[in-house]
């Protein structure tokens, strides 16, 4: 097999660590496969002649030339921010990407440089991922791309999108793994210290960190359920609290918040397990009795539908020695 030609686009305010990662993993790839392996040639394109990015690293760039596959880096872009006055100077890299894509080349966005496809028109109809901190933002920008907040990496026809900043290395691993072999892959894994076999970013996910509705109805509903984590589930006695319908209080419930009350119990108790899992030396019995479960096989199976992890792999993965309790 022929030199794998991958261009990396950099633009304004991208991250420098995002254009070179990629390029860095591909390099001891190289270097693993050896002489007899298929090599990558790796440029760092932009249609602009001087390129500085975020923090003010300034980049050595060379003119938009034919790629195999391109990448498209992230860029500084934070929840509340106005995301269309921050893609508006990125027209010409939004048209470049809208080329390539048209030229065949396969497109891949690191992080929210998902943002940028979703401009250049690549996201719709497509399944997407994104970091999951602005998954929904990417969501309401792009409503008709079915967007995965839980993957890791995507594809879907010819566009690749991955979740944030250290998923580029997934995505390389796995351009490695088809074009180089799954022995360089496993390899060069070994080399740089990546975890090969991760397959989503849910134990990753924070809720705190995500926007909440203010004082809205749901904001009121989801503290309640927080304060009583361990408590039996009470739809009735629950709607009966806040003086509406268990009817009204589901479909208010869901119109702001894309979920039951329920879903996002589940989703709290399993935060609160992790928490325990990472910083105490509790049983997994006594955690899952803490969080309102008495049978620990049925909060172990909702534990791994929410982590990708059964509690125990869980604690062995995220545990931190220095909070231990």
């Amino acid at each position: 097999m022929s030199a794998l030609r991958v261009g990396v686009l950099a633009y304004p305010g991208c991250f420098a660590s995002e254009v070179f990662g990629v390029p860095d993993l591909l390099t001891m790839a190289t270097h693993v496969a050896g002489a007899d392996g298929c090599g990558y040639e790796v440029s760092i394109v932009s249609p602009r002649r001087r390129v500085v990015a975020s923090g003010g690293a300034a980049l050595e760039v060379v003119p938009l030339r034919e790629v195999d596959v391109l990448v498209v880096p992230g860029l500084e872009l934070v929840p509340g921010l106005d995301v269309e006055a921050r893609l508006a100077p990125l027209a010409p890299e939004v048209a470049a990407i809208r080329s390539y894509a048209a030229a065949g080349a396969v497109v891949v966005s690191i992080c929210v440089g998902a943002f940028l496809l979703a401009e250049a028109g690549l996201l719709s109809r497509r399944r997407a991922t994104t970091a999951w901190l602005l998954a929904g933002e990417l969501a309401r920008r792009c409503p008709d791309a079915d967007v995965r907040p839980d993957r890791l990496v995507v594809t879907d026809t010819g566009v690749t999108t991955t979740a944030a900043f250290s998923a580029m290395y997934d995505f390389a691993l796995d351009l490695i793994r088809r074009h180089s072999g799954a022995g360089v892959a496993r390899a060069t894994a070994r080399v740089a210290l990546l975890d090969d076999a991760r397959s989503s970013q849910t134990p990753y996910v924070d809720p705190r960190l995500l926007p909440r509705p203010g004082n809205a109805f749901s904001h009121r509903v989801m503290r309640r359920l927080d304060q009583n984590l361990a408590a039996r589930y009470d739809l009735a006695a629950l709607a009966e609290t806040f003086k509406v319908s268990t009817r009204t209080l589901l479909r208010r419930f869901a119109e702001e918040t894309g979920q039951s009350p329920l879903e996002y119990l589940q989703a709290a108790r399993v935060r609160r397990a992790r928490h325990l899992l990472e910083t105490t030396d509790r049983t997994v019995a006594g955690i899952c009795a803490a969080v309102g479960y008495r049978d620990p096989g049925t909060f172990a199976a909702l534990f791994a539908r929410h982590t990708g992890r059964r509690p125990r792999d869980y604690r062995a993965a995220f545990r931190r020695a220095e909070g231990s309790s």
